[in-house]
This record gives C-alpha cells, sequence and structure tokens, in this order.
C-alpha cells in the first residue's frame, strides 16, 4: 500500500503543478514521473549497497526518459521536473521538499571537490530551464533560480538568482509562493547595470557639452581682447 500511496502522491504532484494535464493517465506518459518512480527504486539498491544493480537501472532509466538522477542522490518529496530532457542531478546532491526543475538543469559539481560535491536545495525552490548549479553549497528555500543561470556560490534563503555567473537580487525575505511558477518575469540586473551607465553616459555627455561652450566662450573673450 505504501508504494502505492507515494505513486498516488507524484500523479498528484504533476497534475496540480503542470497545466497541460488533461486526463490523469496522461502522468503515465511522463518522462518525470517514470524517472522519479525508477530513482526511488534505484535508491534503495544503493543504500543496500548493490552499487552497480543501482548504477545500472539508473542508467536504463537516462535512455528511456533523458533524465540523469545519480542512485545515491538524495531528494525529498515532491519533487517535479518538467519535461525534463537533460536534467542531470549528480550523487551527493541534496534536493529538499516541492522543488521544480525545469529542462536541462543541473546539479553538478566542479570537478575540483572531494566528499559533498554536489549542491544542496532548500525546500520550495523553482529551478528554470538550462540552470546549472555547480558545488558544494546550499540555495536557500523559497528561492528562484532564472533560466540560463550558473550559480557557483551560496543562495540566501527567498532570493532570486540570474545571469552568469549567477547573482542573487534578495526580495526583502518575502516568501516566495510555491504555486509561483514564473520562470520568466524575473529580476535582470545585468539589464539594470547597462541602464544606470547608459544614464551615467548622457549626464557626462551634458557636461561634456556644457564645459565646450564654456571654453568656446573664453576663446572668444580672448580672441576679442
Amino acid at each position: 500500500m505504501g508504494f502505492i500511496r507515494y505513486i498516488k502522491e507524484e500523479m498528484q504532484i504533476i497534475e496540480e503543478r503542470d497545466p497541460a494535464i488533461k486526463t490523469p493517465l496522461e502522468v503515465f506518459l511522463y518522462p518525470s514521473f517514470k524517472a522519479i518512480i525508477r530513482y526511488r527504486i534505484a535508491h534503495k539498491l544503493y543504500l543496500k549497497k548493490h552499487y552497480f544493480l543501482a548504477r545500472w537501472y539508473s542508467q536504463r532509466t537516462v535512455r528511456k526518459t533523458g533524465i540523469e538522477i545519480h542512485p545515491g542522490a538524495t531528494i525529498g518529496k515532491g519533487l517535479f521536473i518538467d519535461h525534463g530532457n537533460g536534467v542531470i542531478i549528480g550523487e551527493t546532491a541534496i534536493v529538499g521538499d516541492n522543488v521544480t526543475l525545469y529542462q536541462g538543469v543541473t546539479l553538478g559539481g566542479t570537478g575540483k571537490e572531494c566528499g559533498k560535491r554536489h549542491p544542496t536545495i532548500g525546500n520550495n525552490v523553482m529551478i528554470s530551464a538550462g540552470a546549472k548549479i555547480l558545488g558544494s553549497f546550499t540555495v536557500g528555500e523559497n528561492s528562484k533560480i532564472g533560466a540560463g543561470s550558473v550559480v557557483l556560490s551560496e543562495v540566501p534563503p527567498n532570493s532570486t538568482v540570474v545571469g552568469v555567473p549567477g547573482r542573487v537580487v534578495k526580495r526583502d525575505n518575502v516568501k516566495i509562493p510555491r504555486e509561483d511558477m514564473d520562470q520568466i518575469h524575473l529580476p535582470d540586473p545585468v539589464f539594470n547595470d547597462i541602464s544606470r551607465l547608459q544614464t551615467d553616459n548622457v549626464k557626462l555627455m551634458e557636461e561634456v557639452q556644457k564645459l565646450s561652450k564654456r571654453v568656446k566662450m573664453l576663446e572668444q573673450k580672448l580672441n576679442n581682447k
């Protein structure tokens, strides 16, 4: 009964978070559903130290779904992988509850660490399409990672990260609702910096023009003398 209850919970998660679902049976066609169920089996094998069997089963899942979850990873309840193709979760990654990953997300290492090599993702985190979280650090709960971002350092709770490398944009510690799945309308600090530079440049040009006019006026006065 426990396994059947778990399958029902996973089905409910996908139905709640994906507006494309029209009928409950569609859930069985989702690569993310298959990947999560098969990960749980591989993870149990891994914990029992059946490492070869766990990896063998895991690699079969990769070929069938395009989602690579190492059987050694620790994943909480309510993980939702939208579409999922190209998602990679490393061996020592820890994923909290109610986390959402979009296609192309990598929870990987930098290749330099030993032991804990992959990130820890807090509860209620959303990681948008193509984002890369690389290294052994924590992404705080209720945070959002923008599409295509490359995160290489700690992220405080209730934060938004965008850019390459990822930059934290704090949201005054206001909790980000789990139902807020908007991965497009995020702050853009690079655009803001460029806008400020453009404004400063306009002001600087105005000052230069004023100085230029004063110099010309002084030159005219000197020539008249």
